[in-house]
């Protein structure tokens, strides 16, 4: 069994990849002092940059989590996330509010995708 990890780190890789399926998690933004709007687009340019990596796209995502530090920020969230999700490719998804390990970071995101064949 192959088991693929990508900038590996003391406490977690930015992407693992296992049978044919990509693994991302902890997703935030580049700029942690930006609006909802501006990190939510840094933050799925990011998860673009690491799905080409793994040899996926956001046409071959499966399932999302979006984490917010506070729901009123939900509809800004979201016109920036539908703006980004191909038409007929959207993911199973969940969004809920949650204490971010870092305070300024007012999204964050966990994908899982498959590899592109």
């Amino acid at each position: 069994m192959s088991i693929i990890r990508l900038d590996i780190g003391t406490r977690m890789s930015s992407t693992v990849i296992h049978q044919g399926t990509v693994y991302l998690c902890g997703q935030v933004a580049k700029d942690k002092y930006q609006n909802i709007t501006e990190q939510t687009t840094t933050m799925l340019e990011e998860v673009d940059s690491l799905l080409i990596q793994a040899g996926s796209s956001r046409e071959h995502l499966l399932s999302a989590t979006l984490y917010l530090k506070d729901m009123n920020d939900y509809d800004a969230m979201n016109t920036v996330w539908d703006a980004w999700v191909p038409k007929g490719h959207a993911p199973a998804r969940a969004c809920v509010q949650a204490a971010i390990a870092e305070p300024e970071y007012l999204v964050e995101v966990s994908v899982i995708a498959a590899v592109a064949v």
